[in-house]
């Protein structure tokens, strides 16, 4: 069985955890797009890892982790989640395939991110990583890969060349005095020796795995909606997010993939910029972030919170092909008197009830709620869907029905082990 990951909101909506629990049954874990901007944050016995480019299966032993072609890689965070692995007494060698195709995020793409943040007309609340830029080269035909990292004279023609188009830029526009070749071409040599032992051909890989009848399990960073065409463009991110992006960002075909799980929050969040239709007021919504520890696993910046949102969920089911849903955090809604799911949004007097295209409507526009009653006991502890409060249950019921799927997993803390299994 085949399965893509994907999250259903604006991402951060526990997929590490959701990964980590179902990679036990996988054979290969593979990342396929995104970059250092994405946090997956796993628990296992009270000890917290927080992974950024390497799939967080590879807590799992015997598993063979894959960052495909689609994602952007910063050499330096990944060496450092490397050596925080090896520190923490987890086996990486053998198990972590790097493509060869990947693009590599230089100095001179997170400078470039940062300074159109700071500078430029439309501030789009991006991690500052330099994965938009580095996106832009490769969609530019200038980017450097894996494999240029080990071919010093590739590394050497391609560095060069982008050097002296983007330094002129750098100076002329930004005034900023560029970078020099020399120092970038001996760091990123070294770099691509650091990396070579685990740079291959991972489509290849992969396509014997399948030929061989093994178990996949593709993690989708960020979620549906920073998708870079079907998210709340212009305020995404720079790849594919949708489930669509794993045959892209790995080489696997469509006709490979077996199931899409969808991972939602119990209410909805997002970090940075763009219009969020259910946010709550700001005193209930500081209120949600610090019960719900919101604040981002790669920045630290603080989520912004709202109710759960159906219009968008139904549109990630839509565009995903999701088949069923992981609930996750459904423990922090304990307490309270009513919970309210967004079903339509209201604009200039009409009704939405599918995700709207017009950026104008979406960021003007009110949300219709329908509003359920609250439980007042605590579900940290439950394990069995039997045991949870009743009107708990009926807003489970009540999501599964909105949005068209199954949800099969609910979880009610960050450990594995605080994980309510529906089937």
């Amino acid at each position: 069985m085949n399965t893509v990951i994907i999250g259903a909101q604006w991402g951060d909506e526990g997929k590490g955890k959701i990964i980590d629990i179902l990679s036990d049954k996988a054979d290969y874990i593979v990342r396929y797009q995104g970059g250092s901007n994405a946090g997956h944050t796993v628990v296992v016995n009270g000890k917290e890892y927080i992974f950024h480019l390497i799939p967080s299966g590879i807590l799992r032993a015997k598993k063979v982790c894959c960052i495909g072609n689609g994602v952007t890689i910063d050499p330096q965070a990944l060496i450092k989640e490397i050596s925080g692995l090896r520190e923490a007494g987890i086996a990486v060698d053998n198990r972590l395939k790097i493509s060869y195709l990947a693009h590599i995020i230089l100095p001179y793409h997170k400078v470039l991110d940062e300074l159109r943040e700071t500078k430029g007309v439309r501030k789009i609340g991006t991690t500052r990583r330099g994965i938009g830029p580095c996106y832009a080269d490769k969609i530019n035909r200038c980017g450097i890969r894996v494999v240029d990292l080990l071919n010093p004279a590739s590394l050497r023609e391609k560095l060069n060349d982008n050097l002296k188009e983007k330094n002129e830029i750098f100076k002329k526009v930004y005034r900023h005095p560029g970078f020099d070749f020399n120092s970038l071409y001996k760091e990123y040599l070294n770099y691509g020796k650091i990396i070579s032992p685990y740079a291959c051909n991972t489509a290849s890989l992969l396509d014997k795995a399948i030929k061989n009848k093994k178990d996949i399990l593709f993690e989708g960073a960020q979620g549906t909606f920073l998708d870079i065409d079907f998210g709340t463009y212009p305020y995404v991110t720079s790849s594919s997010t949708t489930s669509g992006g794993s045959s892209i960002g790995t080489g696997v075909a469509p006709l490979n993939i077996n199931n899409v799980i969808g991972v939602a929050k119990a209410y909805t969040t997002r970090v940075g910029e763009g219009p969020f239709p259910s946010e709550f007021p700001p005193v209930f919504g500081k209120f949600i972030r610090e019960k719900g520890s919101e604040f981002g696993s790669t920045t630290g910046r603080p989520r912004r919170c709202g109710w759960f949102d159906s219009v968008m969920i139904k549109e990630a089911v839509l565009l995903n092909g999701i088949s069923e849903l992981a609930l996750t955090k459904l423990d922090i809604l304990d307490g309270l008197k009513e919970i309210k799911v967004a079903y339509a949004y209201k604009y200039k007097g009409k009704t939405f009830t599918e995700f709207p295209c017009d950026s104008m409507v979406l960021k003007n526009a009110k949300p219709v709620y329908k509003e359920f009653p609250g439980w007042n006991k605590s579900i940290d502890k439950i394990r069995c869907y039997a045991d949870l409060p009743k009107n708990a249950k009926a807003y489970i019921s009540a999501l599964a029905d909105i949005s068209g799927v199954r949800i099969s997993m609910v979880s009610v803390g960050s450990g594995r082990e605080d994980t309510i299994f529906l089937d």
